[in-house]
């Protein structure tokens, strides 16, 4: 999930071309493309999709501001638009996410008045506005808004920006009665953001760009609550700039070892990008240790779907397209010559790489967003809209 470090660098926008073109790999498979949705006059930002309905938002301004939710019908191979919601007093929307139960679809505003537009879906295709939470503390931009349940309760998790004068924080709002959403945690905390955060297991995870990331229990680990989140362990991984995260559940092994963490670096929309997806070992939350990483030759990464029962990391690298990486087994474990100098091990000449999409030959794409969703793999394009696409095959054995 969720919102490029472009926003806070103010990069050149307005590239289409890239001069630095991502040579695609020899060593994966081609993920074959079914259909595209095309989005010309906005940029897209975030995707959601449940069951044969795909939500995907718009950032900043092209030939018209980033204020439109497309609603796409994806029964077929080509996603088909079907509606879309204006969102007032917004210039980018970011993050877009339905609630479990699939009543609600919850999306992040920016800039002031920063908010969450809270829609029911009674109708999947005709979101209708329930609230829109707003307060003074949101005010400066919600970047990332993640919806999950922790004992029963769902709640939103945001990541509000910096800005007037304040500094980043994380808002924890309870939407138990959508109509009027209640606050019961905030804290500043990120340098200079609180980016995005995890939730899963009553642990939450947050990603605090310069400070790492930061593990904390909200009612998994024995002491903690969502409305009294206590800290257990941090880890700065390398570079820094921690975006997103994944925390991995082997469905398989039942193993909770691995968490993978996006860096954002600089980067030009349709040009270029860099960070790299750093493996954390979790398995002691007191002492998280970075073992791993996996890095493309001019390009960066953004957000991650991951399929648990396969193992497999679908990751968003703007530029470099989509990437499926094999992401079973012990990643802190390789040959001498897997090695980085400073020990980890390196994921690409582990030939961890499955498979790659980096469009369709005609167009330059600038992947945002990737969620794995019914056994497709739908992919939110900056430049291009939304892209469908088969999954990644396991080798042999």
């Amino acid at each position: 999930m969720k919102g490029p470090a472009i926003l806070a660098a103010a990069f050149a926008i307005f590239a289409c071309h890239s001069d630095n073109p991502v040579v695609p790999p020899t060593n994966s498979s081609v993920l074959p493309m079914l259909g595209n949705g095309l989005v010309s006059e906005r940029y897209t930002a975030e995707v959601w999709v449940r069951g044969n309905v795909a939500y995907t938002t718009t950032w900043g301004s092209r030939q018209a501001p980033g204020n439109a939710i497309k609603i796409w019908d994806v029964t077929g191979n080509v996603p088909t638009l079907v509606d879309s919601v204006i969102v007032p007093n917004a210039s980018t929307l970011g993050d877009i996410q339905t609630s479990d139960d699939g009543q609600l679809l919850i999306v992040a505003t920016e800039f002031a008045p920063g908010s969450i537009m809270i829609y029911s879906l009674a109708d999947p295709l005709k979101p209708q506005l329930i609230s829109r939470y707003n307060t003074a503390l949101t005010n400066p931009g919600v970047h990332t808004a993640e919806v999950q349940r922790v004992n029963g309760t769902l709640y939103a998790f945001l990541s509000v920006d910096p800005g007037g004068g304040s500094q980043a924080r994380l808002v924890i709002v309870d939407l138990s009665n959508p109509v009027a959403p209640a606050q019961v945690f905030t804290a500043v905390m990120g340098s200079p953001f609180v980016h995005d955060v995890f939730v899963r297991d009553g642990i939450l995870i947050t990603a605090l760009w310069n400070q790492g990331i930061t593990i904390w229990d909200i009612g998994g680990a024995g002491s903690g609550s969502v409305s009294n989140p206590i800290a257990l362990g941090n880890v700065v991984t390398v570079g820094g700039k921690a975006h997103n995260v994944w925390w991995y559940h082997n469905t398989v092994t039942g193993e909770k070892r691995f968490a993978f963490v996006g860096e954002e670096g600089p980067g030009s929309i349709g040009s270029s990008s860099s960070g790299d997806i750093h493996v954390v070992d979790v398995s002691n939350f007191a002492a998280p240790r970075e073992v791993a990483f996996y890095h493309i030759d001019g390009a960066g990464t953004h957000n991650f779907s991951v399929d648990e029962d396969r193992g497999i990391l679908y990751a968003a690298y703007y530029n470099g397209g989509v990437r499926a990486i094999d992401i079973r087994g012990d990643l802190s474990s390789c040959d001498a010559a897997d090695k980085s100098a400073d020990g980890r091990c390196d994921l690409a000449r582990m030939g961890k790489e499955l498979a790659h999409w980096v469009g369709d030959g005609q167009q330059q794409v600038y992947i945002w967003g990737v969620q794995l969703s019914g056994g497709r793999v739908y992919a939110s394009d900056m430049l291009n809209g939304i892209w469908k696409l088969n999954p990644a095959s396991l080798p042999p054995g």
